[in-house]
C-alpha cells in the first residue's frame, strides 16, 4: 500500500502488514496530525472536538442537576466579574453639581480678588509693582505643586516654548493694563469697559486672521458698544488712564486668545497655565522696575509699611496674588468641563456678579445713565456670546457628520 504521508515529526508513514491492521494494532498513520485529524488507512475521520459539553456525557438525574447548577454559577461568576469593575468616584456620581462647584468657586475666588486687589491700592498705588506680585505668587504656587507632584510637571520644548512666548507676553500686557485700569477707575466701571473685549475678537477674526465672522455677530455687538458708549459718558470716576489701559487690555487678551490657537498642545491646562505665568513674570519685572522702581525704594514701601505695617502687606500681597491665580486657574479648568455655550453666559454672569458686588462693597455711586448703559453692555454681551457659541456648536456637528 502506498504511504499515507509525511507526519509532523518528519518520518514517512511506510506500509503496515496487513495482518497488523485486521488485528486493530494502531499504526504510525493513526497518530495526532495538527487541525485534529486522524488518518487511519488513508481515510480522514471526523475531528473529535477539543471540549464536550458535560451536559452531553450525563443522563439521568445527573443531566438534570448539572443543568439547575450551571444558571447559578454563570450569576456567581458575573458578579465576580463585576466586583473587579473600578467603583465611581463623587465626580462621575454627581457631574452636574461637581460642574455647579467649579462656577460657583470660579465666581467667588474672581470676586474677591476684586474687591480686595481694589483696596491694596488704598495704600499702595503702584499698579506695576502688583501686577508682578500677582504673577510671583502664582509662579511660587506653581513650584511648590510641582515638587510635591501635584500636578505632575509636564517637560517642555524648544519648539513649544517659541509658541508660549506670545502667549504669556500678551497675557502679561493684559494683566498689567487690567490692573492699572483697576487702580484708576471704579472696578465696576472698569469691567463695564472689559465688556468690549468680544468686539475685539470679532474685529481681530474678521480682518487679522480673514475668518468671516457672521453678520448676526455684528449685529449683537451694536448694543455692548452702545451700553459702554453711554455709560462711559456719566461715569463718576472716568479718567483716560483707566480707558485707555481697559481697552489696550481687551485688545492684548484678544491677541492672547490668537496665539493660543496656534500653539497647539497635548499639555494639560495646569502646566500650561504654570509656564505662561513664569514667562509673563519675567515679562513684568523690568517695567515695572524702570517705572515704579525709584519710588518705590524713595518712599513707596515706606508709606506702605506706615499705614499698614509690613506683615499685613506682604499677606495682603499674597493672598491677592493666591486668589489671582486660583480665578484664572479654575476659569480654565471649567471651560474644560462644559460646553463653549455654558462656559460663555457663566462668564457674562462673573461680570455681573463682579460689578454688582464691587459697587455694594465700595458703594460706588453710579448715575441711572450709567447703570442703564452697563446693562446695555451685559446684554449685548450675553447675546453674542450665546450666538457664537451656537455657530460653534453647529460647525462641530456639521464636522462630525
Amino acid at each position: 500500500m502506498a504511504a499515507l504521508g509525511t507526519l509532523p515529526g518528519g518520518a514517512a508513514a511506510a506500509s503496515v502488514p496487513r495482518s497488523q491492521r485486521r488485528r486493530g494494532v494502531p499504526s504510525l498513520a493513526a497518530a495526532y496530525v495538527p487541525e485534529g485529524v486522524r488518518l487511519v488507512c488513508g481515510r480522514q475521520l471526523r475531528a473529535a472536538p477539543v471540549l464536550a459539553s458535560p451536559s452531553a456525557t450525563l443522563s439521568g438525574p445527573a443531566r438534570r442537576r448539572f443543568l439547575r447548577a450551571a444558571p447559578a454559577a454563570a450569576a456567581a461568576s458575573g458578579s465576580a466579574s463585576a466586583g473587579e469593575a473600578k467603583p465611581q468616584g463623587f465626580a462621575e456620581r454627581y457631574p452636574t453639581l461637581v460642574t455647579g462647584f467649579f462656577f460657583f468657586l470660579w465666581y467667588f475666588l474672581n470676586v474677591i480678588f476684586n474687591i480686595l486687589n481694589k483696596k491694596i491700592f488704598d495704600y499702595f498705588p503702584y499698579p506695576y509693582f502688583v501686577s508682578v506680585s500677582h504673577l510671583f505668587v502664582g509662579v511660587l504656587y506653581c513650584l511648590i505643586g510641582w515638587g510635591f507632584g501635584f500636578p505632575k510637571r509636564a517637560p517642555i520644548n524648544s519648539t513649544l516654548l517659541k509658541q508660549l512666548i506670545p502667549v504669556a507676553v500678551c497675557h502679561a500686557i493684559g494683566h498689567v493694563t487690567s490692573t492699572v485700569s483697576f487702580a484708576a477707575v471704579a472696578v465696576s466701571f472698569a469691567h463695564t469697559i472689559k465688556a468690549l473685549e468680544p468686539f475685539f475678537s470679532a474685529s481681530a477674526s474678521q480682518f487679522i486672521l480673514g475668518q468671516p465672522v457672521p453678520l448676526t455677530l455684528w449685529l449683537s455687538l451694536v448694543p455692548v458698544v452702545v451700553g459702554v458708549s453711554v455709560a462711559s459718558l456719566t461715569e463718576l470716576s472716568f479718567n483716560w488712564t483707566g480707558f485707555i489701559n481697559a481697552m489696550i487690555s481687551n485688545i492684548s487678551f484678544t491677541y492672547r486668545s490668537i496665539y493660543s490657537k496656534k500653539a497647539m498642545t497635548d499639555m494639560d491646562s495646569t502646566n500650561l497655565y504654570a509656564y505662561i505665568s513664569i514667562i509673563a513674570l519675567i515679562v513684568c519685572i523690568p517695567p515695572a522696575l524702570i517705572i515704579e522702581g525709584p519710588q518705590l525704594v524713595q518712599h513707596g514701601f515706606k508709606d506702605a509699611i506706615a499705614k499698614v505695617g509690613l506683615t499685613k502687606l506682604i499677606s495682603n500681597f499674597f493672598v491677592v496674588g493666591l486668589f489671582y491665580h486660583l480665578y484664572n486657574q479654575v476659569a480654565t479648568n471649567t471651560l474644560e468641563r462644559v460646553a463653549p455655550l455654558s462656559h460663555a453666559i457663566g462668564n457674562v454672569l462673573k461680570r455681573v456678579f463682579v460689578i454688582g458686588f464691587s459697587i455694594i462693597v465700595f458703594g460706588n455711586k453710579i448715575t441711572t445713565q450709567t447703570g442703564i448703559g452697563t446693562s446695555i453692555a451685559i446684554a449685548g454681551v450675553a447675546l453674542y456670546s450665546f450666538m457664537k457659541a451656537k455657530i460653534e456648536e453647529e460647525k462641530r456637528q456639521i464636522k462630525s457628520a
